[in-house]
């Protein structure tokens, strides 16, 4: 049986709609993957956030965006509301995908204390992961976002990169091949030093534990920026992501989505930290 929520009310994924017609969504971004290659836009972030409109609140996956694509006043953080253009991802089974007009995108406001974030973020906040996963299992379209507060998070497991596969660097290639219509120079993306994995254990009283990727926008950026050699990159990052969820914050929950072709692996997407 799918354990309740322990901290907030079952957010239950509504079917989409009926139609392809654009509709306008109001969308909080709690979430920006790290960018991934892609055949058709050459690479991609997964974006998700809360959904403000007042007749249709909840979670809401934006792709694809190619983040480096956008002009520098779309460009846009987490926390931002937005207000964008979206058509239902009729190839994606979960009901939380929308494919963005990205052109249509336009900037509202930054949160920026977080005092202006928690009343909208954590009435999110539930205790099971197990829960969410033992969902899927009974029902595969059942809730593909969550916010998880772990009951105690064990562990961040760095290792090396393995690099892009060689499908992966064909699709960077032909897009850097190509010229954009300002004729600019497209830069090749490069792979991240490091994978991350955080291990930790949720409220149910069942939970032997999850090991869940690290997909953060956040962790693939702050390696880039560590100074050293990769055994103080891996180092530093062990302990940047593992400081995040010490007791110097308020709450720690982390934003996990699971994969579109296996939808019982969920991955951590991000990090809610509020500082006491």
């Amino acid at each position: 049986m799918s354990q309740a929520s322990l901290f907030g009310p079952e957010q239950a994924p509504d079917a989409k709609q009926p139609h392809d017609l654009p509709v306008r969504m109001r969308v909080l971004i709690t979430v920006k993957a790290a960018p991934n290659p892609s055949a058709g836009y050459g690479e991609t972030v997964c974006v998700a956030g809360i959904r403000l409109d007042l007749d249709a609140p909840g979670w809401v996956r934006l792709y694809p965006i190619n983040f480096r694509d956008l002009d520098a006043g779309m460009q846009f953080s987490k926390y931002d509301i937005v207000s964008i253009s979206v058509r239902p991802a009729r190839a994606d089974p979960r009901v939380e995908s929308w494919r963005p007009e990205v052109g249509s995108l336009q900037k509202e406001d930054w949160l920026r204390p977080w005092a202006r974030r928690r009343p909208i973020v954590e009435p999110y906040i539930e205790g099971s992961m197990c829960g969410v996963l033992q969902a899927v299992r009974d029902n595969p379209p059942a809730k593909s976002l969550a916010l998880i507060q772990p009951k105690e998070v064990l562990d961040v497991d760095i290792e090396p990169h393995p690099g892009w596969t060689a499908d992966e660097q064909a699709k960077i290639d032909a897009y850097v091949g190509q010229i954009d219509m300002f004729g600019a120079d497209r830069t090749p993306l490069e792979a991240p030093q490091f994978k991350g994995w955080y291990r930790y254990r949720c409220h149910d009283p069942s939970c032997r534990t999850h090991r869940q990727g690290i997909l953060d926008w956040e962790f693939v950026a702050l390696q880039r920026k560590l100074p050293g050699g990769p055994a103080d990159v891996a180092a530093a990052l062990k302990a940047k992501f593992l400081d995040v969820c010490s007791s110097n914050h308020d709450v720690v929950a982390f934003y996990v989505g699971n994969q579109a072709k296996r939808p019982q692996t969920f991955s951590v997407l991000g990090v809610y930290y509020p500082k006491r």
